[in-house]
């Protein structure tokens, strides 16, 4: 914490444009530090009767070398501990010219303030206690979500959902920590240290609780990344027109020619607020022609780079082998779904286990979408119960403090001693400590001292 405090400088006063880059109705220069109010005088001229209050915005000028006004501005104020980095914070907002912002900027750098590092805002927050590292990490998956779901998501784990998940977890965790050193510690206060099937007791319900949050991470890592769906399936089957309609859009063109697809046709849209890559592929079938050949050539390694398959089955036209073939084949490669397509027609094929829908119609469509999620992530309860997380980070460091909470159960199993079984339950804690902030020394006592009546 010493080194990032001292390669930062984090007593210095920084500046940055916090919008966006290009033009705009408004754009806003923000300062934070000890100087953001001394800064903001020096370069703004502002009304006679002003004074600086928490939480209030004033009307200013942003005056040329010269004195002449280049801008009128808004500059608002928020006082420490108040206010996003817990420091002095104004936020100065101007016209959205990206000329006018750079002047501002330029001139709260002479005054005195130095351009902030790539995240450095939040970073501050981090460090004065404002949000912890989930939530911090949130903020940036807030910035960068492209549905209202993921967006909404980032917003309950900015608000602190996964930090809420885990504090039992942590809470629990300490607490045996804490019993097995207060036996270590002060064996001469006759304080009965737990007998193994207590301590098991004890890990069972942590071990399970982070079981749980890895698992969610199937689904979370959907939401955070999407994921890239592959429609395949034999020349007039319907693709196309599946694609659209999942699409809810005319992206690829529809004919009664077979093989009007030759090429791969991409876009990116949600199912469930989740955003999914489609991707339309050439019609399967045998064939000489080379411009189509390189086009199934594609269909096929489309099929082996998507997270999922959904194979395409005219049912209104006969049975056909190659349906067959395509299904195994998108099976053996990866997770797959079969939608028996256009049963608005009379059925002269069944397709075992299949989804029906109609393109043209939308009929099953919903339930076709659903299946889609479902097969690569079940939701389940997991956003009813609050948080599941989205962080790969966060699942590397869940799966290590399981792996030694595991060799913790072992350990017992072989009566080794507390002090080395402590070892284990450390390593299981510091990979939370990771996500969630550090347990001190200072935690574990206070934790024994108000669990014991010691020296009594």
């Amino acid at each position: 914490m010493r080194h990032v405090a001292k390669s930062l400088r984090l007593n210095d006063t920084i500046a940055a444009i916090s919008t966006p880059p290009g033009r705009g109705g408004i754009g806003i220069v923000r300062i934070s530090g000890r100087e953001a109010r001394t800064i903001s005088e020096r370069i703004l001229r502002m009304p006679p009767e002003h004074a600086w209050k928490a939480w209030t915005a004033a009307l200013a000028e942003l005056p040329d070398s010269e004195g002449h006004p280049v801008d009128h501005v808004i500059a608002t104020f928020f006082a420490a501990p108040r206010s996003y980095t817990a420091e002095d914070v104004v936020e100065i907002s101007c016209h959205g010219s990206p000329a006018v912002l750079r002047y501002a900027l330029e001139r709260v750098c002479q005054a005195g303030a130095r351009l902030a590092e790539p995240g450095e805002f939040t970073l501050r927050a981090y460090l004065n206690g404002r949000v912890d590292l989930p939530q911090a990490e949130a903020v940036r998956d807030l910035i960068e979500a492209t549905t209202l779901y993921q967006a909404r998501i980032a917003a309950q784990q900015a608000e602190g959902s996964v930090s809420g998940r885990l504090r039992p977890v942590k809470d629990q965790l300490i607490e045996l920590i804490a019993l097995l050193e207060a036996g270590i510690d002060f064996a001469e206060d006759d304080i009965e240290v737990a007998p193994a099937v207590e301590i098991l007791r004890r890990i069972e319900p942590v071990h399970a609780a982070i079981s749980t949050l890895i698992a969610s991470f199937a689904y979370g890592k959907l939401v955070h990344d999407g994921f890239t769906l592959a429609i395949v399936g034999r020349p007039n089957a319907g693709k196309s027109s599946l694609f659209n309609r999942l699409l809810e859009q005319d992206r690829a063109i529809v004919t009664e020619i077979p093989g009007t697809t030759r090429d791969l046709v991409s876009e990116t849209a949600a199912i469930d607020g989740i955003p999914v890559r489609f991707v339309d592929t050439a019609g399967i079938r045998p064939s000489r022609e080379l411009v189509e050949t390189l086009g199934i050539e594609r269909s096929y390694q489309a099929m082996a780079d998507a997270d999922l398959t959904v194979v395409v089955v005219d049912t209104s036209a006969p049975p056909e082998t190659a349906d067959h073939e395509i299904v195994l084949r998108a099976r053996g490669q990866g997770k797959c779904l079969v939608a028996a397509n256009k049963c608005d027609l009379p059925r002269r094929t069944e397709v075992e286990g299949a989804l029906t829908v109609s393109a043209l119609t939308g009929e099953g469509i919903a339930e076709l979408r659903g299946a889609i999620v479902e097969a690569l992530a079940p939701r389940g309860r997991l956003e009813q119960e609050g948080g599941f997380i989205t962080s790969l980070r966060h699942e590397q460091l869940l799966r290590e403090s399981r792996e030694a909470l595991e060799q913790a159960r072992r350990a017992i199993g072989l009566g080794i001693p507390h002090e080395m079984l402590l070892l284990d339950l450390y390593a299981a804690l510091r990979p939370i400590d990771a996500i969630t902030g550090a347990t001190t020394a200072d935690d574990i006592l206070n934790r024994i001292f108000a669990t014991f009546c010691i020296g009594k």
